[in-house]
């Protein structure tokens, strides 16, 4: 029930990015405030969504859950916990998810932390970024759904990319992800 949380509230995220992709452009083109602030409020609501997805994508390899095929396909229940959750983005759909974390990530905080910019500008810049954050959603959850089901479920996973077991390497796309979003 968790991985359709998920799922499901990856796609609650896409109904908010597409809002915020829209409706603050449209009030900085009238400069409306109301229509502006939705972009603030809505970069925040993105943030726990893609959040709570991740967390229940997190929670499945935590727990070793074999239902879920990316689970499948990138653990073992007898791998160390620490890759049990580099795990997580040891694979194209977790990656994306990642990916699509850290993006939102800092679209919150542009909306918390940047009221000294114009509020047209802030405004573009979150629907900018939702628009970003909206073409991510679109690939991940119709081309690299990292929550598809396995039936039957398999007794055990088939393990994480050799690669990826050293801890260099597991911390390696988080940091980088952060350095390439942040920039």
């Amino acid at each position: 029930m968790i991985n359709e949380f998920g799922h499901y509230v990856l796609v609650l995220a896409l109904a908010v990015g597409l809002i915020v992709s829209t409706l603050p452009v449209i009030g900085a083109r009238r400069n409306d405030r109301a229509l502006m602030d939705v972009a603030s409020l809505g970069s925040i609501v993105m943030f726990l969504l893609v959040a709570l997805s991740f967390a229940a994508l997190t929670r499945a390899y935590a727990v070793s859950d074999f239902s879920v095929r990316n689970v499948w396909e990138n653990s073992h229940s007898l791998m160390p916990t620490l890759y049990k959750l580099t795990g997580v983005w040891g694979n194209h759909e977790g990656s994306m998810l990642l990916w699509l974390l850290i993006l939102v990530f800092f679209s919150a905080l542009v909306a918390v932390f940047g009221r000294n910019l114009p509020e047209t500008l802030k405004a573009n810049v979150l629907a900018v970024q939702a628009w970003i954050c909206v073409a991510f959603l679109l690939f991940i959850l119709l081309t690299s759904n990292p929550f598809l089901r396995l039936e039957p479920v398999p007794a055990e996973g088939q393990d994480l990319n050799p690669i990826l077991q050293d801890f260099g390497l597991a911390i390696h796309p988080p940091l980088l992800y952060l350095g390439y979003v942040g920039f």
